[in-house]
Formats: C-alpha cells, sequence, structure tokens
C-alpha cells in the first residue's frame, strides 16, 4: 500500500545558475533508437502488476501438507521473486555523491540524463562511468529542485509520479544529499526504505493475521493481497511515525493501539527489471490486536475489504499462490520465523533466514 504522505509540491524553477542545455528532450526525441525507448516503455508498464481472484480463494485453498519436503523450498521461490536478474548488475553504474555511492543507473537510462548536462555529469574513475549530480548544485534544496525537473521532462519514461517524496541517503540514518520523487527512485537505483506492519490476533490458542486486499483501482499492484498496514517512508518523517499515520489511514487503527505496535527487525531486497534497480529496506513491525471489538476500515481509499485469516492459511497462500504483493511475502515469512512457524529442524532453515536481507540491509 503506498504511503500518502505528501511533501509540498516542488517548484520547477531551477537555481539561477542552472540552465538546461538546448538539447531536445529525451522523452520527446532522444539518441537513443525507438526500439530502445519502446523497451523502456514496457519495462516501465510492466512494473504496475495485478491480480484477480476472490477471498474463497484464498479462504478456502487446500492445506499444503506441513511435512512436505518443499515446504522452505517454495518460499525460497518468492524471495528469489522479489530479487530477480541480479547477474545484471554490471549494467547499472554507480550513482556518487560526494565518495559515496547512493545508487545505481542503467548505461542506457544514463543516455536519457546526458542531455541535462547542467544537472547529471558522467565522469571517468579508474576506466569506469559514474554518474553524478554537477558540482554547482551544491545544497540538497537544489539538487532536490534540479533532479525533480529532469524526472518531469522525462514524461511518459516514469510514470506514476505521487509528489512524494524519498530522502536519498547512502545509508539510513545519515544525511540527506537531496530528495527524489518516489516513482523514479528504482531509475536511479536509491534505496528506498518502508514500513510493514503485521496485525495479528491470538484467539483459542491460535494466531490469526489481518490482511487487506488492495483496491483495484490501485495503480500498482490492484487487488492483490497485502498487509494490514503498510508505507514508504518519506522524507521528513520517523518510521515510528509512519506506522501510526498509516494505521490510521489505511486500517482506521486509533494512535491508543497503534502506538503499541513494536519494531521486530527488517527485511532487504534488489530486484532488477529493465533499466531500474529496486532497492528496498523494510522495516517490520508487529501490533497484537484485540480478539473481541476490533475490525479495520480503510480511510484512504486504498483498500478494498479486509480479512482475518488464520496464519498457517497465511502460509498456506503464500506457499501456493501468487496472491500477495511480492514484498509482502519476505515480511510474512519474517513473521513465521519470529513466531515459531518455521523451526530449525527444517532443511534450509538458516539460508532461508539469510536469505530474508538479499540486499544490502544499511
Amino acid at each position: 500500500m503506498g504511503c500518502n504522505y505528501y511533501c509540498h509540491s516542488i517548484s520547477q524553477r531551477l537555481p539561477r545558475f542552472i540552465s538546461y542545455t538546448p538539447i531536445p528532450i529525451p522523452s520527446l526525441r532522444s539518441p537513443i533508437s525507438p526500439f530502445r525507448r519502446r523497451q523502456l516503455r514496457s519495462f516501465a508498464i510492466s512494473a504496475a502488476g495485478g491480480s484477480s481472484f476472490t477471498w474463497n480463494d484464498v479462504l478456502q485453498l487446500p492445506e499444503s501438507p506441513q511435512n512436505d519436503s518443499s515446504t522452505l523450498s517454495a518460499f525460497f521461490d518468492k524471495i528469489k521473486l522479489c530479487n530477480r536478474n541480479l547477474e545484471k548488475q554490471s549494467e547499472f553504474m554507480p550513482f556518487v555523491m560526494e565518495d559515496q555511492t547512493i545508487g545505481y543507473v542503467h548505461h542506457v537510462f544514463a543516455d536519457y540524463l546526458k542531455p541535462f548536462q547542467n544537472v547529471f555529469i558522467f565522469p571517468q574513475n579508474n576506466s569506469s562511468q559514474y554518474c553524478t549530480l554537477h558540482p554547482n548544485l551544491r545544497t540538497p534544496e537544489d539538487r532536490t529542485k534540479a533532479v525533480a525537473n529532469v524526472v518531469k521532462s522525462l514524461g511518459e519514461l516514469i510514470p506514476g509520479i505521487r509528489n512524494e517524496l524519498y530522502p536519498v541517503v547512502s545509508s539510513f540514518g545519515e544525511p540527506v544529499f537531496f530528495s527524489l520523487e518516489r516513482a523514479a527512485a528504482p531509475y536511479y537505483g536509491i534505496k528506498a526504505y518502508g514500513i510493514h506492519m503485521s496485525g495479528y490476533v491470538e484467539k483459542n490458542d491460535q494466531k490469526f493475521l489481518w490482511l487487506a486486499k488492495r483496491s483495484a483501482t490501485k495503480s500498482t499492484y490492484p487487488g492483490m493481497l497485502d498487509h494490514l498496514v503498510a508505507g514508504g517512508l518519506p522524507h521528513g518523517i520517523s518510521c515510528w511515525e509512519n506506522v501510526v499515520k498509516e494505521c490510521k489511514e489505511e486500517a482506521g487503527i486509533p494512535r491508543s493501539i497503534s502506538r503499541q505496535a513494536v519494531p521486530v527487525g527488517a527485511v532487504s531486497y534488489v530486484d532488477i527489471e529493465g533499466y531500474r534497480m529496486k532497492r528496498d529496506v523494510l522495516f517490520c513491525y508487529d501490533l497484537k490486536l484485540p480478539a473481541e471489538g476490533f475490525a479495520p476500515r480503510n480511510e484512504d481509499g486504498e483498500v478494498e475489504s479486509f480479512r482475518l485469516v488464520p496464519v498457517t492459511q497465511v502460509a498456506n497462500v503464500i506457499r501456493s499462490t501468487s496472491f500477495f504483493k511480492a514484498n509482502c511475502n519476505l515480511v510474512i515469512i519474517h513473521f513465521l520465523f519470529r513466531h515459531g512457524y518455521i523451526r530449525p529442524e527444517e532443511f534450509g532453515y538458516l539460508r532461508l533466514l539469510q536469505s530474508l536481507t538479499s540486499g544490502c540491509c544499511s
């Protein structure tokens, strides 16, 4: 579920010393061949995803045998789904600021950026090219405005603009170099952070998870299963504040309850698709909810409906279907470890646990 934290509109006027070179806007007349331009657009469109199923399909799914030797194998498959095409990392060049790598840009996508000569430059380092911002862009504010202008100029090559800014940092908690439109983050290989909260209930010696089914009108992963609460971590808000805010917007959970959410770790992944490198770190939270007298209600229009599902059945859905938004699988597998549903006696236990942080978790 997307985070609805909207930042103030970015002025599209660049600082006075920045001028866009009189080269045709890449999204309209690019030195890249028409075939490659169509290819880039098709990669962008494919990111939307989507699925069609009902809650009955979820709740009536036949249960897999608990001692099936393929149990963990199915979980590995879901983790691989979030870590696709890692062998293609060599197709990307580092995006560097102040001698620190902040992202990765595909060599072909870089050709769309090169005409913006007063924003992006491409020096050589030990015979290898890298991307950085023009040295005249000295402040985070100047960089944010300049890059926002480029993102706007690229138009349909970066779909799904949300006017929501992500902080660009080398590692979590480090100084912010600039802020970048959320939809553009994978095209620059920027590490993005988010929160996923598992809302669970205990009754009759059994645990249940509240699941959300995304709205069919969502621009990304419409109609798929999601966590009770999840969202990106935008600029200027802490993880805990984001959890509380998203709890209210996405599930109608009052602060008196949401403030009891407990941080329980993180998962990470690197997903390469075309010219996009999605590097995500998801902070995981647990919230034990009342067994009686509580039902989530969506307040931002992003959720179609909720259901309370036994944890064992949720695990079965992950193993047997593609109903969940892909990164939710990682967080729920993390939950299964912590709540004892995956045990050390199962072959591959440690390898599966380690694979939940396949990305750079920093």
